[in-house]
């Protein structure tokens, strides 16, 4: 399991309203990578990112830009213990 990871991110900036959910599972899907995308009320969205390192790094550094419309002030990446709790890549809802 070394070269599994799991992230939990936090992206700030205009990324609600700009596909920013759906381009993430998108890309989350295609690259193999478990987890969960969603909108949090003061305007950031939160993920959870589960797979192999590489792929994840590949994604967090794909959401510090984000999609076309968006503009993303920044990304809080917290390291946390590989889980593999999830079958799938989702959007979450509240």
């Amino acid at each position: 399991m070394a070269d599994k990871a799991r992230v939990h991110i936090f992206v700030s900036g205009r990324v609600q309203g700009v596909f920013f959910r759906e381009n993430t599972r998108k890309r989350a899907k295609k690259l193999g990578i478990k987890g969960w995308v969603r909108n949090l009320p003061d305007g950031r969205v939160e993920a959870v990112f589960e797979g192999k390192k590489d792929k994840i790094e590949e994604l967090v550094n794909w959401a510090k830009k984000g999609p076309m419309f968006a503009k993303v002030d920044g990304v809080e990446v917290i390291l946390e213990e590989y889980k593999e709790e999830f079958d799938n890549f989702e959007i979450k809802y509240n």
